[in-house]
């Protein structure tokens, strides 16, 4: 379907521009009308070449999800019908990709698809909770409190990454630093050095020599360097992608000293969250541990909540496996007995989920505070060391003169 670009004027002449698809120009013009803009004009958008190379193609961001939904469910919440809902959040959508996607889930509901199996034709955009949730919300009637509660769960989750990603940005950060630094040192200063000590006459000082002899096995290997790492980098990534690789990696960073209890943290806020989510919003037990497991992101986590799921289904209690997997809590093990055995465990998990946000905050500034002073240290004593090593014969020889 081809897309127009178009000009109009509110009610209130106020000018108003955007882009539209729709069959042919006279459906442009109907559709705005019935928007209350008078069109001005409107002109086919040109082509862009490089719109189906997916290198090219813009992203839609999780952001952009949130948005999505929270502007829905406002419209829906004020009494429009969903096709007209879709229509004006199409119309405002600056991400070109998003954009079509919109306007392609409109054109299936209009075809007598459900919203739910529209939006499940592209799972990159949204998952399986956003799916679940709004057919939950179709069914009862209730899209609108469910959209809000997804946009919510969203904008929570977001924040919740962004603390665990900034942590974790600054240490790579000063070790890549690091190792750039080693390199450049050792690829362009020591051969500098090592021609001025040729003319010395005398043997180097051992951090001295050992320096020289690690830059001439630099010089000399550099490619195959290169090599390697990108070679470990890709059997990583791919060993990764097994399941037993993943179980093996996951498993050494949940019990790594640093690093390990913060993720467990998270993990507990995001499972408390997305299970309190989905079950506040009619969605059962079982069908919610299987989701709650897939988007987990820790197979570790993966596997016990999926033997929660089977032990729920054998007519145990949801708090008696957890316990067995030794992964969660005792404290966050007993809130969700106590739950369960007021039939409020929706709640329960929403209280868990909060505080355990804190707990990640807590974690994350003690880790930073921690971190810091030690990364700057390893930093200043790498390259401060190979300055004093490669300055040791200079400070011998005058030493000598002296």
């Amino acid at each position: 379907m081809p897309e127009y670009l178009w000009e109009g004027l509110t009610r209130k002449k106020e000018t108003k521009k955007g882009e539209m698809e729709a069959p042919d120009e006279g459906a442009v013009r109907a559709l705005l009308r019935r928007q209350g803009i008078k069109p001005v004009s409107i002109k086919k958008k040109p082509k862009d070449l490089l719109e189906n190379i997916p290198f090219f193609k813009q992203k839609v961001k999780e952001k952009d999800v949130v948005i999505f939904a929270r502007q829905f469910a406002t419209m829906i919440d004020a009494g429009l019908p969903i096709i007209q809902c879709l229509e004006l959040l199409s119309a405002e959508e600056e991400n070109v990709t998003f954009k079509k996607i919109i306007v392609t889930i409109k054109e299936d509901i209009e075809s007598g698809i459900s919203l739910s199996d529209a939006l499940k034709k592209y799972p990159d955009v949204f998952d399986e909770l956003f799916v679940n949730l709004v057919a939950a919300g179709e069914a009862g009637g209730i899209l609108d409190v469910i959209l809000n509660r997804l946009s919510a769960y969203m904008e929570k989750a977001m924040k919740l990454k962004a603390k665990v990603k900034g942590a974790m940005t600054y240490p790579a950060s000063v070790l890549v630093i690091s190792i750039a630094v080693v390199i450049l040192l050792l690829y362009k200063v020591v051969p500098v050095f090592e021609d001025m000590f040729a003319g010395f006459g005398s043997a180097l000082p051992g951090p001295t020599q050992f320096l020289v002899n690690a830059s001439a096995f630099v010089q000399n290997n550099i490619l195959y360097m290169i090599v390697v790492v990108i070679i470990v980098s890709v059997a990583f990534k791919r060993y990764h992608k097994t399941e037993r690789g993943r179980l093996q990696i996951d498993t050494i960073v949940l019990k790594s000293p640093v690093f390990g209890m913060l993720l467990k943290k998270v993990a507990v806020a995001k499972f408390s969250r997305t299970l309190s989510t989905m079950m506040s919003s009619g969605v059962p037990i079982l069908d919610g541990l299987e989701i709650v497991s897939k988007t987990a992101g820790n197979k570790v986590i993966e596997n016990a909540l999926m033997d929660t799921k089977k032990s729920i289904s054998e007519g145990k209690t949801i708090a008696e496996p957890l316990r067995e997997s030794g992964i969660f809590p005792s404290m966050v093990v007993s809130m969700i007995s106590v739950g369960e055995n007021t039939g409020a465990l929706d709640a329960m998990l929403a209280k868990i989920a909060d505080f355990y946000d804190d707990e990640v905050d807590t974690a994350v500034d003690a880790m930073t505070a921690l971190l810091e002073p030690f990364m700057m240290v390893f930093l200043g004593g790498v390259v401060g060391g190979m300055i004093i090593a490669l300055y040791l014969p200079i400070f011998s020889m005058a030493g000598a003169v002296g």
